[in-house]
């Protein structure tokens, strides 16, 4: 297959790189950095300079492409929340998934893409207003979006994506919980504090953790592009974890004790108010429709999947 991927210096972006390569694919990676991207991306790869929000010479690639992977998109928690944060934040995937839909749309129907697969977040789904109020109920892709700021941001990034259907392409959007892989991801910054015995849950340690291992993520993504029964919303979780039990699983993993809870006023003054919600109110997101596609994790059990990423 031919294929375009934005984000491909990304966490998830690199080693879906590598694979799509290692199974003869004709990669085309749009980045801001050619010459800092080819340090990072196997041979051979097509490199072509691109700035997603603004149309360019650079959508010129997706002509004659079977399928686009759109994964790029400014970290959520790599900044605190002010209102230059928060544009920011829209403009890398909002308007970035505009441009190339329109760039689609002007396209020949016989030079057009047949697939895109979109990145989303499982932060589309509502979370616990309160301290202390939890739903345990399954929340599958039927569940409505929340209007939380992360809420309407995933709401606005797939309902761009979901215009190229009108194009005639196959559109797919991956609802992404917590990546545990290897040098990178939120996995990273979580076991510092275990690194100096000073790991444990957060807030109460009642809230939901969804998570994926690296290896599904990228097996996901695969499936998603090469796979024509992928369409629609699809959660990208392996499983949902209480917090507490997610933080004693990294702990032992990395043998060392989770016996000291973090706060939740703590958390709130390190990312602040908006994205504290976000982590210290999780969800039960479950795997409903990967499940139903017949989908087999590679590591389906939380301490292997942790492993596997401390063991690299």
């Amino acid at each position: 297959m031919k294929i375009a991927i934005t984000g491909a210096t990304g966490f998830i972006g690199v080693p879906l790189v590598r694979a799509l390569v290692a199974r003869g694919d004709e990669v085309t990676a749009l980045v801001r950095d050619p010459d800092r991207a080819r340090s990072k991306l196997p041979e051979p790869t097509k490199l072509v300079r691109a700035e997603l929000e603004t149309p360019g010479p650079w959508t010129d690639a997706l002509a004659g492409v079977d399928a686009i992977a759109h994964l790029a998109g400014e970290p959520i928690g790599g900044k605190r929340w002010d209102a230059r944060q928060k544009q920011i934040l829209r403009d890398s995937r909002v308007e970035s998934t505009r441009t190339i839909v329109e760039a689609i749309g002007k396209l020949t129907p016989e030079r057009r893409p047949k697939t895109l697969v979109n990145a989303s977040g499982a932060d589309y789904y509502p979370f616990a207003s309160g301290p202390g109020e939890f739903d345990d109920d399954a929340v599958t892709e039927a569940d409505p979006p929340s209007d939380s700021f992360l809420g309407r941001l995933c709401r606005d990034w797939e309902k761009e994506a979901t215009a190229a259907e009108a194009h005639g392409l196959r559109v797919v959007c991956l609802r992404t919980g917590l990546v545990l892989g290897p040098r990178g991801g939120a996995l990273e910054k979580m076991v510092t504090p275990f690194k100096f015995f000073a790991g444990g849950r957060i807030g109460d340690g009642r809230q939901f953790v969804s998570w994926v291992a690296l290896e599904d993520a990228v097996g996901i993504y695969v499936a998603a592009l090469t796979n024509e029964s992928y369409r629609g919303p699809i959660n990208m979780v392996t499983a949902s974890t209480r917090n507490a039990e997610f933080s004693k699983t990294l702990g032992h993993a990395m043998h060392k004790p989770s016996w000291l809870p973090v706060p939740g006023f703590a958390v709130k003054a390190v990312v602040g108010n908006e994205l504290a919600e976000s982590i210290l109110h999780g969800r039960n997101v479950v795997p409903a429709k990967l499940n139903e596609l017949g989908y087999t994790f590679k590591l389906p059990a939380l301490e292997a999947a942790i492993t596997a990423a401390l063991s690299e």
